[in-house]
């Protein structure tokens, strides 16, 4: 969790046959993202935070 509340979490598609995807993909999939304010509620109840 942030400060703020978000809940920050990692891009898929970055684990494996990474040789046909371009640089500029990989490079995007490095960076952490939020999770979008639909999933928060059902992502909290599986990490048993809330």
């Amino acid at each position: 969790l942030t400060g703020t509340g978000k809940i920050k979490r990692k891009n898929a598609y970055k684990s494996h046959i990474l040789t046909k995807k371009e640089t500029k993909q990989k490079r995007n999939l490095t960076q952490t993202s939020y999770v979008a304010t639909v999933d928060e509620k059902s992502v909290l109840r599986q990490l048993a935070i809330k």
